[in-house]
C-alpha cells in the first residue's frame, strides 16, 4: 500500500487538487509540505493532533515538513469559525507560544538538519510595504469571490472587520513565500481553510505562470480534530502542565464507541490490519480497543513511562483502588468557612470537578457524585478540614471523572 493510498484508508483526506500529480510526490518522498499553526495559546491540543500524526507519517516516507507557526497572521487573527473578533496578541506573547510548539512538536517531527523546518510567517509579512502589497497581491484576488468564502460567512452576520477580511491575502501570501524560498509544493490544512489555500495555489500560479508547481490538500481538521479537541471543561492540551498524562490517556479511554476505530485509524500508527480486525470487535471489547487507543496515543505524546502509569492509574480507580498518579487538587484555608467546613458543590468547584456551583448541584441531584464511593444525595452535604488528612478524599462526577483531594 502506498503512503497515499494509506491516507485515504485511515480517512485523513477530504478534498485535493491534483490528485495524480499529489500521488507522485508524496509517494516518491517527493513533498515539501506545509501545515500552519496560529500561536493563540502556549500549547498545541489534541485538535491539532491529526495535523501532527500527518506530519510524522509523511515524513516518514521521505517527504519534508514545514511547520508554520502565524507569528504574522496572528497579529491579525483568523476570522474562520468565529463569531466574534479574535484577540490580537502582542509580540512578545507570540513568540512565547512559538518556542512552546517547537518543543512539543520535536515529539513528532525530526527537525534534524535537511529533515524538517520551523518557520514563522513573521519574518516576511511584519515588514511588508503595504501599499506594494496591495498593488501587488491584490488584483489576483476577486472581492465577490472572498466575500463567498465560507471562512467568512459567520463572521459577516456580526460584521466582519477589515483586519480579518487580509488574513486571506496573507495566509495565501505565506503558500508563495514558502514556494518561493524553501520549493515548497504541497499544502494541508483543516476544511474550514480550503478557500484560503486554494487562494496561495491560484496566487503561485498566475504570478510564477501555469506551470509553476504548488497544490493543495485539505483534512478534515475542522470537523473531526478540533471536535476531538474539547471536553466539558475545554480543550485537551498536550503540555503536561495543563492536562496531566492521567487526564489525556483518560479522554481518549472515554471516547464514545462509534468514534474509538476512526480515532485509531487517524491518530496512531498501529498497522491498518491490525485496526481492521478491531473493527470487528463489539461489546466489552470496544473498551479493549478504547484502552489501546488511550495508551498509543499517550505514549506518542508523554513517553511510554507516562504511559503506563497513566494506564495503571486508570485500571486501580476502576477497581475501585486508590491510585498516586491519579489527579489531586488541593484545598487551601479560603476554601473553608469560618466553622471550618466545604459543602460538596464547593469541594467539586474547587476540586475542578465543575465549573460553578449550579453546575456541582445538578451534578448532586441527578446521582452523579460520589465521595471514597459513597454516594452524595444532598447537596448541603459539607465535609471538615479533619476529613482531607492522610490520603485525602476521592471525588468522582460521574462514571469517569476522578480527583483525589487533600488539605
Amino acid at each position: 500500500m502506498t503512503i497515499f493510498d494509506e491516507l485515504k484508508e485511515r480517512g485523513l483526506l477530504a478534498q485535493l487538487t491534483d490528485e495524480e500529480e499529489i500521488k507522485e510526490l508524496i509517494n516518491n518522498g517527493k513533498a515539501t509540505f506545509y501545515i500552519g499553526f496560529d500561536p493563540t495559546a502556549d500549547s498545541l491540543h489534541v485538535g491539532h493532533f491529526m495535523a501532527l500524526c500527518l506530519m510524522k507519517r509523511l515524513q516518514m516516507a521521505g517527504n519534508k515538513p514545514i511547520a508554520l507557526v502565524g507569528g504574522g497572521t496572528g497579529m491579525i487573527g483568523d476570522p474562520s469559525g468565529r463569531s466574534d473578533l479574535r484577540q490580537v496578541l502582542t509580540k512578545e506573547t507570540i513568540q512565547h507560544n512559538c518556542d512552546c510548539f517547537k518543543k512539543q512538536m520535536e515529539k513528532f517531527i525530526d527537525f534534524g538538519e535537511g529533515k524538517a523546518m520551523m518557520v514563522n510567517n513573521a519574518d516576511w509579512l511584519l515588514d511588508l510595504n503595504y501599499v506594494e502589497f496591495i498593488r501587488d497581491i491584490g488584483p489576483h484576488f476577486s472581492v465577490n469571490n472572498m466575500l463567498r468564502a465560507e471562512c467568512y460567512k459567520q463572521r459577516m452576520e456580526k460584521g466582519l472587520t477589515f483586519l480579518e477580511f487580509n488574513y486571506m491575502l496573507m495566509q495565501s501570501y505565506d503558500f508563495y513565500e514558502l514556494f518561493q524560498r524553501y520549493g515548497c509544493n504541497m499544502q494541508f490544512g483543516g476544511d474550514d481553510q480550503w478557500s484560503n489555500m486554494l487562494g496561495g495555489t491560484e496566487l503561485i500560479r498566475r504570478k510564477l505562470g501555469k506551470n509553476a508547481y504548488a497544490m493543495t490538500i485539505t483534512l478534515l481538521l475542522n470537523s473531526e480534530g478540533k471536535k476531538m479537541g474539547k471536553t466539558q471543561k475545554g480543550a485537551v492540551w498536550l503540555d503536561a502542565e495543563k492536562t496531566t498524562p492521567f487526564e489525556f490517556y483518560q479522554y481518549w479511554r472515554n471516547v464514545g464507541d462509534a468514534d474509538v476505530i476512526k480515532c485509531l485509524k487517524m491518530l496512531t500508527f498501529l498497522p491498518l490490519d491490525q485496526i481492521r480486525e478491531m473493527e470487528k470487535w463489539e461489546g466489552a471489547e470496544l473498551n479493549k480497543a478504547k484502552e489501546i487507543l488511550a495508551f498509543e496515543l499517550t505514549e506518542l505524546v508523554h513517553g511510554k513511562e507516562e504511559a503506563e502509569k497513566a494506564q495503571n492509574s486508570a485500571r486501580e480507580l476502576f477497581a475501585g483502588g486508590v491510585s498516586e498518579n491519579m489527579p489531586t487538587a488541593t484545598l487551601e484555608d479560603e476554601d473553608f468557612n469560618e466553622n471550618g467546613l466545604i459543602d460538596v458543590c464547593g469541594l467539586l468547584v474547587s476540586s475542578g470537578l465543575v465549573t460553578s456551583r449550579s453546575e456541582g448541584r445538578r451534578a448532586v441531584e441527578q446521582g452523579g457524585v460520589a465521595v471514597n464511593d459513597e454516594k452524595i444525595t444532598d447537596f448541603k452535604k459539607t465535609f471538615e478540614k479533619k476529613d482531607f488528612e492522610g490520603e485525602g478524599l476521592i471525588v468522582k462526577k460521574g462514571k469517569k471523572n476522578f480527583r483525589k483531594v487533600v488539605l
